[in-house]
């Protein structure tokens, strides 16, 4: 089966993102487990008497069904992958910035069945009530790995020495971590650098730290595009975020 003519049953996946077409139709951003992100026409999904209406939401896990030629196939089917609660209200605007990360930094018909997985268990997680900021951190760290721009947080970029706990650092984009001597001030802790690396994000200082140095690393490979969910995340709350 090739891209220009395909028929997919069933396959697992998510809407990220959905915009109107024509009347009562809609073109789809999805992400599935084996096929990658892809655009998917949806016919007649719009309006009070749209069967799919309630289906095709951003977060819900699903079974797509599509069919077709070129780069974007027509949606024939979908139905919910067993039942999933809904996100608390609290974690919307965080979940809305996972999509908006996979929609930018993901290219189409790339399988990446590991960052399927990553994000289906951030989502499972913000369900059940886990702490938002460690999935938030734990999740750029495993995308950026996924993509190939993964963190060294073990040791130093030019002496390859071990990042020492006691140690602070600062963090070049194109270069990696860089020792800073005894300066504190704008700088990353050692033990935050090592927690980041065990993924056990528990205090205060190592949850500042990351966020820091994740979205540093995040802007680089953003190449100076914005994240419409930080900016309105900014004018609701008067600061960054996620």
């Amino acid at each position: 089966m090739t891209r220009s003519s395909r028929r997919i049953d069933l396959t697992p996946g998510y809407v990220l993102h959905h915009r109107p077409w024509r009347d009562t139709s809609r073109i789809l951003e999805v992400l599935t487990r084996e096929h990658g992100r892809l655009t998917l026409f949806a016919r007649g999904v719009r309006g009070p008497r749209a069967r799919l209406a309630p289906v095709l939401q951003p977060f819900q896990p699903l079974l797509l069904s599509f069919s077709g030629r070129g780069e974007a196939a027509q949606l024939t089917a979908a139905e919910r992958c067993g039942e999933a609660a809904t996100l608390p209200a609290a974690t919307l605007m965080a979940a809305f910035y996972l999509n908006e990360l996979l929609l930018k930094l993901t290219t189409r018909h790339d399988p990446l069945p590991q960052l399927y997985d990553h994000y289906d268990a951030t989502l499972r997680a913000l369900r059940s009530g886990a702490a938002l900021e460690p999935c938030l951190r734990i999740f750029e760290k495993r995308l950026l790995e996924v993509l190939g721009y993964g963190l060294d947080l073990k040791s130093e970029a030019y002496s390859g020495r071990p990042i020492r706990a006691q140690g602070y650092y600062h963090f070049r984009p194109a270069q990696g971590l860089i020792t800073a001597g005894n300066v504190r001030t704008g700088t990353l802790s050692g033990d935050s650098l090592l927690a980041l690396a065990a993924e056990e994000l528990g205090s205060e200082r190592a949850l500042a730290d990351a966020r820091r140095l994740l979205h540093s690393a995040l802007a680089a490979c953003l190449e100076g595009r914005q994240l419409s969910t930080r900016t309105v995340a900014r004018a609701l709350h008067g600061r960054t975020a996620p």
